[in-house]
């Protein structure tokens, strides 16, 4: 019988701990989005975002751009942001196009207003072990998830398919710090199969719907499914071909249901972080 890793209980546990943090402290919290035309997985991530903001009365100042945006444009936006007050913290939509120096875009983004952990200043802290300022937070949402089910990670052989700085490298130092055995897969990885049935825990993350089926799997492996995009029926869907390997792996994550309802919850948490 396969377990599946649903993230409804959780989530409920951070948004009472979110209204709580704001309503002790009587903060008014305020979100800003960037986001760069009208990619689905973008427009849906924002909708989600909306949703449990509101629910949590949070503010968002959304900026829809267009696509072509011209560089200092958006830089000069991300610097008033940065000078506003009033603004908590900032997420800007990925990926960028190719016209933009993302490099320099990170650059801009105030460290204490960077949710998405994209600054230097920021990353440095996570690949030098420290996990106590913002880090990525689908990475971040697999882990609790994990543990809200009362999973040990210690010494379990885990596999990555993903290396974007943003989702497999910290993901393998939270990993690492919960003496965890890493291992990070990416498209020129030989006999992914292989490498798959011989980990524990299995993290996916390459944004191909329903890619990964039973034979990638054995009846032991646990599976969290962090990839979102849309299906040969236009569905929303993770890597995980859930119809392969329902009631034949140990457990997974599902999508929807799993790391996505968290990970918009997360950022807002992350929103009172220099609130206080």
């Amino acid at each position: 019988m396969t377990d599946i890793l649903r993230s409804d209980d959780l989530a409920e546990k951070i948004k009472t701990k979110i209204k709580d943090k704001i309503n002790n402290n009587n903060l008014s919290p305020k979100l800003a989005t960037i986001r760069l035309g009208n990619n689905p997985g973008d427009v849906a991530y924002e909708r989600g975002i909306l949703k449990s903001a509101n629910s949590l009365n949070i503010s968002v100042d959304t900026n829809i751009l267009s696509r072509d945006i011209l560089e200092d444009d958006l830089l000069n936006l991300i610097d008033d942001l940065n000078n506003d007050t009033s603004v908590d913290g900032i997420i800007i939509f990925r990926p960028l196009p190719e016209h933009l120096d993302e490099e320099k875009i990170n650059l801009s983004l105030s460290p204490k207003k960077d949710l998405d952990c994209l600054n230097p200043i920021n990353k440095s802290k996570v690949y030098s072990g420290d996990i106590t300022g913002f880090i990525p937070l689908s990475p971040k949402a697999g882990i609790m998830l994990l543990e809200e089910y009362g999973i040990d990670l210690e010494g379990k052989d885990c596999v990555i398919v993903n290396d974007s700085s943003v989702v497999g490298k910290p993901l393998s130092m939270i990993l690492l710090e919960n003496e965890a055995t890493v291992t990070i897969c990416h498209s020129r990885t030989r006999d992914l199969k292989e490498k798959t049935k011989n980990a524990d825990i299995v993290f996916t993350a390459i944004g191909r719907a329903e890619y990964f089926d039973r034979s990638y799997f054995t009846k032991d492996s646990i599976i969290i499914d962090i990839g979102v995009s849309r299906n040969k029926d236009g569905k929303m869907r993770g890597d995980l071909d859930t119809l392969s390997i329902d009631d034949f792996v140990g457990a997974y994550s599902p999508v929807p249901g799993g790391i996505g309802k968290l990970t918009n919850l997360l950022l807002l948490e992350s929103l009172l972080m220099y609130s206080c």
